[in-house]
């Protein structure tokens, strides 16, 4: 319901057949802003397109602007402390071995890793961002271990405790998951062609547009093979469901999040447009494996913006 596929598909078709999508941009600077500028423009005109369509339709672009929150999660805000902030993740890494959802992100990660271990000798080079304190790092590790994959695992975050936290536990449980503070925006301290697979995972939410593009183009730009971007699929199900689950954790600030991040999941189309301007090809591909959606982006040539 809160997809909007049909208006939005119109809207996106009339904007490329006037040639104002997919937007110019000229250097990694202009990305961020441009992408804002244009995902600003299109729910203007998906709103256009849904009024042509019927009553019925601008019911659910209705229902969809009243669902959407620019609230920030107590996970990303300023205000909350470095321990809060690992009290939350924890919850969060509790909740997703619950519902098995590091499992069910592993069937779909494999598959591309498979693919990649086929292009080149040596381990499969994995890059997370916004990793928290590593949940689905060490799974894939403990995975690749049990499987006999060859991989590589980098886990990076900008919040010094949750890498502190997860290099705790990568000692702990004997894992090799390297642990890097970094901002997921510039990959500052990546070297160049030392990656060749970047994964978001269940935080694309966390992030603007704009943002998103810059971590694809950044992935792109330090020669990775593939970017693959995992979160919640946006619907009224997942509104009611990811609070209710979340709630069992006990933590007031963590049940906030969680209706709050359910209110800021992406649709498939957004998604898909993101990837466009970044990326200024139509070379990806966007999957729903309830109740996730995966973003995945080949990349044909390495170098720098």
């Amino acid at each position: 319901m809160l997809q909007l596929r049909t208006a939005g598909y119109l809207a996106l078709d009339k904007l490329r057949t006037s040639g104002e999508f997919p937007p110019g941009w000229h250097g990694i600077d202009e990305l961020e802003a441009a992408t804002d500028r244009f995902m600003q423009l299109f729910m203007e005109r998906r709103g256009e397109a849904s009024k042509e369509l019927g009553p019925g339709f601008e019911l659910f672009e209705l229902l969809d602007r009243a669902v959407r929150s620019p609230e920030t999660e107590h996970m990303d805000s300023g205000a909350t402390l470095g321990a809060q902030k690992l009290e939350l993740v924890r919850a969060l890494d509790r909740m997703n071995e619950m519902t098995m959802a590091y499992r069910h992100q592993i069937d779909m990660l494999t598959p591309v890793i498979e693919e990649l271990s086929r292009l080149r000798p040596g381990p499969v080079r994995v890059l997370e961002l916004a990793c928290g304190s590593g949940g689905l790092a060490f799974a894939l590790a403990s995975h690749a271990r049990d499987r006999g994959l060859d991989i590589a695992v980098t886990a990076s975050d900008i919040v010094p405790e949750t890498v502190d936290d997860g290099r705790r536990q990568a000692a702990e449980r004997s894992l090799p998951v390297e642990f890097i503070v970094m901002n997921a925006f510039d990959f500052d301290g990546v070297e160049q062609d030392s990656i060749d697979l970047v994964i978001v995972s269940q935080s694309m939410h966390h992030f603007s547009p704009g943002q998103l593009a810059l971590m694809i183009a950044a992935s792109k730009a330090r020669g990775a093979s593939a970017f693959v971007g995992i979160d919640g699929f946006r619907s009224v199900l997942m509104l009611a469901g990811v609070p209710l689950v979340a709630s069992l954790q006990g933590i007031e600030a963590f049940t906030g999040d969680g209706l709050t991040s359910a209110r800021k999941f992406y649709t498939e189309l957004e998604l898909d447009i993101v990837a466009e301007i970044a990326t200024g090809s139509r070379g990806h591909r966007i999957e729903c494996s309830w109740p996730m959606s995966m973003l995945e982006i080949r990349f044909e040539r390495k170098g720098a913006l």
